[in-house]
Formats: C-alpha cells, sequence, structure tokens
C-alpha cells in the first residue's frame, strides 16, 4: 500500500511525468516553454533530493520503495518496481539535476537558431531522466531498462545532425559500442536468474556471501561464479565509461551538439559505468581478479588519454581524451576499493568537466563554430575573463597544488602506494598521466587564449564591434535619453551577446560549486 503522497516524494516519477508531458505538447509550448518547464521541474526535484539527503545523512538511514510487481514470467522472472533511496542514489542525483539544469541553460540559446531545438531540449531531459532512474533502481530488471533506455538517447543525441555522413558514422560506432556494453549485462542478468533466482539486488547481495566458493561449469571448464559476474558488470560499465579498447566512441561523440557533450561526458552516460561498479560493490570484495582487472584497465587508459590528448587539434577531441583519462582514475580507483573517495573525485571531476565544456562551447561560439585550434587563439583580448577562468579550470583539473583536482587525487594516490607488483604498474600509469595532463591542459589554454591570431579577420572584427562600439552607442544614448529602446535591441539582437551572457552566467555558478568544493575538500 502507498499513497499519491509517497508516489510523488520520489521525485524520479515527477520527472518521467515532465519528460512525457513535454514529449506530447511540444508543438504547442515550443522550445522556450519546454526549457521554462524544464528548469521548474529540475529546480523542484533538485530541492526535494538535497532535503530527502539531509535528512538521511542527519538520521543515518536509507529507505526502499516498492510499487509492486511489474513484470513476472513463468516463475523465472519477478520483477518489482523497487527503488533504494540511499546517500549514493541521492548525491549522484543532485549532482546530475544541477549540471542538466546548466546544460539546458546554456544549450537553449546555444542552439537557439538550430531548426530542431526542441528536439534537443526534449532528448537532454529524456536522458538526465534514464540515468537519475538507473540510480535508484534497486532490480536488476530495471537496472536492465534504465540501461538500454540510456544508450538509446544517448544515440540519438549523437545522431543529432543526421544529414552529416560523419555523424551517422559516429552514431552507429556508439550504438554498436552500447550494444556490446547492452550484451555483457544481459549475460550478468542470465547469470542472476540461474543462480540467485531473484533480481532483487537486496537478495543477491545476501546470497552473495554463500557463493564465494560457487562454481558454474562450461563442460569440463569451471568458472568462479563472482569472478565471472562481476567480469561481466565491470566490462559492461567500463565500455560505458570509455575505458581502453572501447574508448573509440567517446571522441566521435563529439558529434552532438556542444551542450549535450557537456551532459555526456561530465555527468551522466561515463559516470553511469562508475555509478554501476559502485553500486555492486559488495560483490566486488569477494572477487580479486575483478579487482585487478578494474585496476589495470584503469591505470592504461589513464595513461593513453593523456598521452593520446596532447596530438589532438580538435578542441572537443582534446577535451573527449582528457575526459577518458579522468574517468580512468576514477575506475582504477573502484579496484582499490576506495568508493567513497572515487565519489569525491567524480563530484568534483563533473563539476570542473561541464565548467570546461561551457568554456570551449563559448570559444567555438566566438570562432564561428571552427573547432580546429590550429584556427584559433588571441582570444584573451576580446573576453578576458573567460580566458582567466579557462586557465583555473585547467590548472584544476591538471591536478595543480592548492586545487581541489590535486586534493581529489591525493586521496585516491594515498591507495596506490603499496609494494607489490601491481601496484608499481599502477603507479609508473599515475606518473605518466600526471607528466602529460599539464602539458595538453596548458596546450589548450595557450593556444586558444593566449596564442597568436590565427582565426578570420572577420571574426576578430565581427566581436570586437559588437562588444566595443554597441556599448559606446549604448552607454552615449542612455546618458542622452535618446533612442535608448532601439539600441538596446540592436544590441542584444548581435549574435554573440546572448551566448557570452548565457556562457558566463552558467560558468559563474559552476565556479560557485567549485569554489565549494575546493574549501569542503581543503578543510
Amino acid at each position: 500500500m502507498f499513497s499519491f503522497l509517497t508516489l510523488f516524494s520520489f521525485f524520479p516519477v515527477l520527472l518521467i511525468l515532465h519528460c512525457l508531458f513535454i514529449f506530447l505538447f511540444k508543438k504547442w509550448i515550443g522550445p522556450v516553454g519546454t526549457f521554462y518547464s524544464s528548469i521548474l521541474t529540475l529546480s523542484f526535484c533538485l530541492l526535494l533530493a538535497i532535503n530527502e539527503l539531509y535528512f538521511i545523512l542527519i538520521y543515518g538511514n536509507y529507505y526502499y520503495i516498492d510499487f509492486g510487481r511489474w513484470f513476472f514470467c513463468l516463475d523465472i522472472i519477478d520483477s518489482h518496481l523497487v527503488f533504494c533511496i540511499d546517500s549514493l542514489a541521492l548525491t549522484a542525483a543532485i549532482l546530475v539535476l544541477t549540471l542538466t539544469m546548466f546544460a539546458l541553460y546554456f544549450g537553449v540559446e546555444y542552439m537557439y537558431r538550430e531548426a530542431f531545438i526542441n528536439r534537443l531540449l526534449y532528448l537532454l531531459n529524456l536522458f538526465a531522466t534514464s540515468v537519475i532512474f538507473l540510480f535508484f533502481c534497486y532490480d536488476y530488471f530495471l537496472i536492465m531498462f534504465a540501461w538500454e533506455c540510456i544508450g538509446l538517447f544517448s544515440f540519438l543525441l549523437v545522431n543529432f545532425y543526421s544529414t552529416r555522413v560523419y555523424t551517422i558514422k559516429a552514431a552507429l560506432k556508439t550504438f554498436v559500442f552500447s550494444r556490446i556494453s547492452d550484451m555483457f549485462m544481459f549475460i550478468s542478468f542470465i547469470l542472476t536468474i540461474i543462480v540467485f533466482n531473484t533480481t532483487d539486488l537486496s537478495l543477491i547481495f545476501l546470497q552473495t556471501p554463500f557463493l564465494a566458493f560457487h562454481y558454474i561449469f562450461f563442460g569440463n571448464i569451471a568458472i568462479h561464479f563472482l569472478t565471472f559476474f562481476s567480469f561481466c558488470l565491470v566490462t559492461s560499465g567500463g565500455i560505458k565509461a570509455a575505458q581502453f579498447f572501447a574508448h573509440v566512441w567517446l571522441p566521435d561523440a563529439m558529434e552532438a551538439p556542444t551542450p549535450a557533450s557537456a551532459l555526456i561526458h561530465s555527468s551522466t552516460l561515463v559516470v553511469a559505468g562508475v555509478f554501476l561498479i559502485i553500486r555492486f560493490s559488495v560483490i566486488f570484495e569477494f572477487t580479486l581478479f575483478t579487482n585487478y582487472y578494474l585496476i589495470i584497465l584503469g591505470s592504461i587508459t589513464l595513461a593513453f588519454g593523456a598521452i593520446t590528448a596532447i596530438f589532438q587539434n580538435d578542441i572537443k577531441k582534446l577535451v573527449a581524451y582528457s575526459t577518458i583519462s579522468q574517468i580512468g582514475y576514477l575506475v582504477c580507483g573502484c579496484g582499490f576499493c576506495c568508493y567513497e573517495e572515487v565519489l569525491l573525485y567524480l563530484i568534483i571531476h563533473a563539476l570542473n568537466k561541464a565548467f570546461l565544456f561551457v568554456l570551449v562551447g563559448y570559444t567555438v561560439h566566438f570562432f564561428n563554430g571552427n573547432t580546429d585550434m590550429r584556427q584559433m587563439g588571441g582570444a584573451y583580448l576580446y573576453s578576458f575573463d573567460i580566458s582567466v577562468l579557462l586557465f583555473g579550470v585547467c590548472l584544476n583539473l591538471a591536478g595543480l597544488p592548492y586545487s581541489a583536482g590535486f586534493l581529489g587525487k591525493e586521496f585516491l594516490l594515498f591507495q596506490v602506494l603499496k609494494d607489490d607488483f601491481i601496484s608499481l604498474f599502477v603507479r609508473g600509469c599515475w606518473l605518466v598521466s600526471f607528466f602529460f595532463t599539464p602539458i595538453y591542459m596548458l596546450i589548450l589554454v595557450f593556444v586558444v587564449s593566449f596564442g597568436p591570431k590565427k582565426g578570420t579577420i572577420l571574426t576578430y572584427s565581427n566581436y570586437w564591434y559588437a562588444n566595443f562600439y554597441n556599448n559606446f552607442q549604448l552607454i552615449i544614448s542612455t546618458l542622452n535619453n535618446k533612442g535608448n529602446l532601439d539600441n538596446l535591441r540592436f544590441y542584444m539582437k548581435h549574435r554573440f551577446q546572448f551566448t557570452s551572457i548565457t556562457s558566463r552566467t552558467t560558468i559563474y555558478l559552476l565556479f560557485t560549486f567549485w569554489c565549494f568544493f575546493f574549501f569542503l575538500v581543503k578543510f
């Protein structure tokens, strides 16, 4: 028995209803109505999540919501709508809600001149809702359903510009790797049905210690069950997190619009894989092989991503390989079973990566949609505050001293200081990443902002005219009280003005979060 108050206090239900509303009425409310309804719904859900997290942290409890059976098949699958509301799910949900609002706020102006902006807005809503739904699911069948929805909406976002040949290839590559990830997820789902005889995660975790010495046989070959089960889970999450051998889809996913890239890279798709590993962390306590697999996979990924990022000329692909490298830290930390430190660095990285993508989107707009860094330079002369913030966020992601990234990595690095062979190998990979990460971050800053001007003359002249000549006209007309409204309209209609205002507002909000986490981690 449950009341409607219980139903609507569980805010993922509100998000699902909101997605249904904007999908059915998108033709009538338009992109502006979709944007405002999304912001209001996400803000309300964010307040509910913060309130629930506050009481859970104060009283130290967690609770389940069971809406009853929703799928039954021949005594094989008996799936219930079971959700677990704990500090892990709420922390991840608050992060995704916050960054989704910023991505929508940035995207509604960044894409306002596009013909299909409404499609982008409701796809972003559906994508974020699927990820938040995954965070709270406590039934394996529900997790599979949410996992499929995440793969579907990420494919649709990458395929947004579906008339380009390269976009179609990138979307197909993303879809293929998503199917491979789903295959491993389905194998582990079949194993839960055969061995555990249930899809409820609480019952699965209860039975796990009793299966520590359970083996399954393929002919004459015996395989440790928990090792094989956890290997399938880790591989599924690792493909979503763009780990080594499965990383190639992430740079190609940059074909998605910049707001979608900010949401996919910073807080959702790559984080969903890490969240899946943390959610099933009870099983990894009984599987030494899987922990070693996580450690080696994450270490190779972070070294490879840092080295490859140096040779990128496309600014969005450089940030993509930066994301691959940083997620390698999280996967490696999961292998060392330091899940609290992983969650802390996950939050720091997500905020800074969203911060960086807004700055990159602003830079791409500044250079008339060009993403080749060989045709950029001199941006600090026209938007000095953006260049300073770009310099700050790159130093933070590089992990230089007295930054939040430095302190977050320090907790993870403390777990690596051991003397066995695996730890020495991991230490070597981390040193490679520590050496190359500041290099490609400083390349990004100095080539784009402080390097010589390599863009077209029209780019710089247009921006100079928009920012200085129109500002001067507006001030003069305001002082004279003549034609103020007409000049204001002319000033605000220029193609760069809304982008500048929206980008800077989003940047300052994210900068506030960044400062908060810096002082929180430091003290």
